[in-house]
């Protein structure tokens, strides 16, 4: 297959009350423009969109709440105002779980979604909402070919002990294992360490992608070995709303001796725990580390240690540790947190270089001592470039 210098691939990222995007011209995939849609479903939904320079190309409200499909039909019409003389020859979709069937991109027709929306209750809260995206361009723009790359897919080649839970096989058979998340960050992280230092190619590396969703992945080669989510997000280091890790039997005592509904413990889970829950003020780290409630500093002294016991875990199944890298809004702007995780982990051999942590740096960088046994690096998150070029990659071999 042929493309025109013009030719674009689209990329959605949706959530249960926005919808991400960004388009990326071909077939080098430099950013053309990216933009978001929030407040869908509740209050006064509105638009704005970004060109690679950061200069606003568009902006919009509504007085009312717009739904996925009403997001779509705008954002369709707006790509093509804005990306005249361009074409959008696919849509690469982040799907959050692929199961145990997908292991890799998948193009994305009504029989991938009818298996899909069967995993809806191992992850209620984020598949829907990635799917709606998928339905409304079906119906708007029919021959428009669309790909589903899954967040679940880099772990599939985890060694099989990592994946298992201590269940008889009618329960694991259910498709009850570790999963993991965040995948497609963690692709990027490896594909990229080693264009910055050949010497990690078949490096020992743990990633911490840390944002409102957080997990950690130990890799080897640049494959997944260990991740800190499980079954589901919700599982491994605390977050931005969601508890992490936690004893099942707190579940089953919330439940049988406090008379809360399973919907109740699932939202005081997801939504009301984390960051927000320890600190009673907020999910978002700029607030915790701007206050002076003692609170806010709890909730930051308990996401570094649960970094720092994961963090030797990982170590322990990779058998030793090269490199550790921080991703995610937090990871890639929070100098204080990166200095906390790195001053606990010195017995690995970590030496953080403080001028260089405090610098910032906007792009992939060392933040290490030249003699720290273990580099550490600052990866910005690239998933929808992962997900541009995994499109891009299907198309070609159609």
């Amino acid at each position: 297959m042929t493309t025109a210098s013009t030719d674009c691939i689209a990329v959605i990222n949706a959530g249960s009350s926005s919808i991400k995007f960004s388009v990326h011209v071909l077939p080098g995939l430099a950013l053309a423009f990216k933009g978001r849609i929030e407040n869908l479903y509740r209050g006064a939904t509105r638009f704005s969109a970004q060109d690679a320079d950061g200069a606003t190309v568009g902006e919009q409200r509504w007085p009312e709440a717009l739904d996925h499909h009403a997001g779509m039909a705008f954002l369709i019409d707006f790509a093509a105002r804005e990306l005249d003389g361009y074409r959008v020859r696919a849509v690469g979709h982040r799907i959050v779980h692929g199961g145990v069937d997908y292991s890799g991109p998948q193009r994305l027709d009504e029989a991938v979604l009818e298996r899909l929306e069967r995993l809806v209750p191992l992850a209620p809260l984020h598949l829907p909402h990635n799917l709606a995206p998928v339905r409304a361009l079906m119906a708007l723009a029919p021959g428009l070919p669309q790909v589903g790359c899954f967040d679940t897919a880099f772990h599939t080649a985890q060694p099989a002990l990592a994946r298992a839970f201590a269940l008889p096989p009618a329960i694991t058979d259910l498709g009850i294992r570790r999963y993991g998340f965040h995948g497609l960050s963690y692709e990027h992280i490896a594909a990229t360490l080693p264009l910055h230092d050949p010497a990690l190619q078949d490096a020992r590396v743990v990633a911490a992608h840390l944002g409102n969703g957080a997990s950690m992945c130990a890799m080897r080669g640049g494959r997944s070995m260990a991740s800190t989510m499980g079954f589901t997000a919700v599982d491994g280091l605390p977050m931005g709303t969601r508890c992490g890790a936690l004893d099942p039997g707190v579940v089953i005592y919330l439940i049988e001796e406090q008379g809360m509904s399973v919907a109740g413990v699932q939202r005081l889970m997801y939504q009301e725990s984390g960051l927000l829950g320890v600190s009673g003020l907020s999910s978002d780290m700029r607030v915790l580390e701007a206050s002076s409630d003692p609170r806010a500093q709890l909730a930051i002294d308990l996401l570094v240690y649960r970094i720092g016991r994961e963090l030797g875990s990982l170590a322990a199944s990779i058998q030793g540790l090269d490199a550790l890298v921080f991703s995610g809004g937090i990871g890639e702007n929070s100098a204080r947190l990166r200095a906390a995780v790195c001053r606990d982990a010195a017995w690995l051999g970590v030496e953080l270089d403080p001028a260089a942590n405090a610098a910032n740096p906007a792009g992939v960088a060392r933040i290490s001592t030249a003699g720290s046994r273990v580099s550490v690096w600052l990866v910005p998150a690239e998933e929808e470039r992962m997900i541009a070029r995994h499109t891009y990659e299907l198309l070609e071999a159609a």
